[in-house]
């Protein structure tokens, strides 16, 4: 377990490297001490000092392959902040972010707050609609070479989002069966299903509300879910344009356009190999 000194240290290095665009080392090679309990320290310090107001939270590492890939049995989460909507209509700037990724998800706007000990049924009774959407991922530890510790610190790792127009009841639809498919460009780089996200992704949103109720943390009417990705995350490179398909939940897409510097995520060996969602 990490002092107030060296917490609060991580979490300006963390702060500097997203302000910067600048990586830093894994967060366990710097501090070896840090545990997960730290790092939701690290991330709600971070939070609590940023300007944009809170409007969602995200769920990451919500499939079996990447908790066994962490070693851990359970999700992690992060916090969306009002300055990280993205848009349809608006491109994004790829220059903004270090090494971004797009994970395709059911996103859940709540109409009432969930209580701290959420069951599955009340998350779903308390979910206004449903809509297809988009995660934009991204990692301020160098070539996301990542622990559980450096993504939780990082915000689960999360950089911005988008949600398409369609919006359905939830109650009306089987949500562990909503099939999903992403296109980079012109090709189809990810297909799955609703039940990637343990089974079923009302889990992940009432695993989220029992969760952060332990950091005196509440989700919200009006807040946005994002509980986890349905297919494994892919690289945005300049100029790309994604689009996720959702079936009868319709689609959703978002737009890079080239960073000001177009060579500092297009130089050699920058990109590195994928290691799925987050």
């Amino acid at each position: 377990m990490l002092d107030a000194e060296h917490l609060a240290a991580a979490a300006d290095a963390l702060r500097d490297a997203e302000r910067d665009r600048v990586a830093i080392p894994p967060l366990i090679s710097t501090y070896p001490g840090i545990d997960v309990h730290d790092a939701y320290r690290i991330q709600l310090f971070n939070i609590e000092r940023r300007e944009a107001p809170v409007v969602g939270h995200k769920v990451g590492l919500s499939s079996e392959a990447m908790q066994q890939m962490m070693g851990v049995d359970e999700p992690d989460y992060g916090h969306l902040l009002a300055d990280m909507r993205c848009t349809e209509g608006q491109p994004v700037d790829a220059g903004r972010y270090l090494l971004p990724r797009v994970e395709p998800e059911v996103g859940f706007i709540l109409g009432d707050d969930l209580p701290e000990d959420c069951t599955e049924a009340q998350a779903l009774a308390s979910t206004e609609a449903i809509a297809p959407a988009l995660e934009l991922i991204d990692s301020r530890i160098v070539d996301w070479k990542i622990a559980l510790p450096d993504t939780i610190a990082d915000n689960a790792s999360s950089a911005g989002f988008v949600l398409g127009k369609t919006r359905l009841d939830p109650r009306r639809v089987d949500l562990t069966t909503l099939p999903v498919v992403l296109h980079r460009n012109h090709d189809q780089v990810g297909a799955g299903t609703s039940a990637a996200v343990l089974g079923n992704p009302l889990v992940a949103v009432a695993w989220l509300a029992r969760t952060v109720a332990r950091f005196g943390v509440r989700l919200r009417a009006g807040h946005v879910v994002l509980p986890g990705s349905c297919t494994r995350a892919v690289d945005a490179r300049p100029g790309d344009t994604f689009r996720a398909e959702f079936g009868p939940l319709g689609a959703v897409h978002l737009t890079f356009d080239p960073p000001s510097d177009a060579t500092r995520l297009s130089a050699a060996g920058r990109l590195p190999t994928q290691r799925g969602e987050s």
